[in-house]
């Protein structure tokens, strides 16, 4: 296991944050809710996304929306931006579970 050294003001600005709680705990707390932030936005690129275009990436996919769009810039993105937040739902769920010791 890793050990690391706080200094000071890390130390102060982790009390001004999560009061009365071992540093260990408040940096895995603070990991968890950055963990926490990054997935609400993936989860809320994939619900915009299925929105637009009324199905799931896979179906998407499997629809060829791409190929029947002409491979038009705007579409290709989306196609990119999309994939990156289904991929990262799931990384970022896996990481929850791992940090929470749940696996």
């Amino acid at each position: 296991m890793l050990q690391v050294e706080l200094s000071n003001r890390l130390i102060s600005a982790l009390n001004l944050l999560e009061p009365d709680i071992a540093p260990k705990q408040q940096v895995a707390r603070l990991a968890e809710q950055e963990l926490r932030r990054r997935l609400a936005r993936y989860q809320l690129s994939d619900r915009l996304f299925r929105a637009r275009y009324g199905m799931t990436l896979e179906e998407f996919e499997a629809a060829e929306i791409v190929k029947r769009q002409g491979y038009s810039f705007e579409v290709e993105t989306d196609h990119q931006d999309w994939d990156q937040a289904v991929d990262g739902i799931r990384t970022i769920e896996r990481q929850l579970t791992l940090l929470r010791g749940e696996a």
